[in-house]
């Protein structure tokens, strides 16, 4: 196996190239430790010896991204493969981190839901999620067990907590409340029924 090349990255990194067309981000300390050179031949062991490396500072990572802030499996997989991390090593340490339930999807959503059911239509709570990489049907799940505030109910306390009054609202305060709950992610058909009501 033959290195093809060595690319400064800053902050002290270097990506190494092979010839098999796999890449490594080392820190230039191990570059120098392993004694790294471009168009070197590299012994299978060697090799091996800098991915384990590799592995074990990807399920570190992992675990510093969580110890910030929950993560749903997508989010956590995109932010390791940002760190320039192979493929097979994010595989890993995502397997690691889901075998000790540091990251769970459905936990996510439930918690997210639960945390934003006062704030957030249903439907601004699930584009929400998808964003974050949550499967539709887990959604769905979540969404029919945590969600205990009706779209109406929450319609009103936002009416409310913008001061509108039907009975003085003009024409242009009319169009403008239904856009900005429109923008909530409240339907047409939802917002309608309880301006009509008030």
């Amino acid at each position: 196996m033959t290195i093809t090349s060595i690319v400064p990255l800053g902050k002290g990194k270097v990506q190494i190239s092979f010839d098999c067309g796999e890449d490594f981000v080392l820190y230039k300390g191990e570059m120098r430790q392993f004694a790294l050179e471009e168009q070197m031949e590299v012994s299978d062991s060697l090799y091996e010896q800098i991915y384990d490396m590799i592995g074990k500072r990807v399920i570190r990572r992992a675990m510093h991204l969580l110890e910030k802030m929950d993560r749903t499996e997508w989010q956590l997989r995109r932010k390791l493969l940002e760190g320039k991390y192979p493929q097979e090593l994010v595989d890993r340490a995502v397997a690691y981190v889901k075998s000790y339930h540091y990251i769970d999807d459905d936990r996510y959503a439930r918690t997210f839901i639960r945390l934003n059911q006062e704030r957030r239509s249903i439907l601004r709570m699930k584009m929400d999620l998808q964003a974050r990489g949550i499967a539709e049907d887990m959604i769905e799940q979540a969404m029919e067990e945590e969600n205990e505030t009706s779209q109406e109910e929450l319609i009103y306390r936002l009416l409310e907590k913008k001061k509108y009054h039907a009975d003085t609202a003009s024409f242009q305060e009319k169009q403008k409340i239904c856009q900005f709950l429109q923008r909530k992610g409240f339907r047409s058909s939802e917002i309608m029924h309880v301006l009509e009501r008030l």
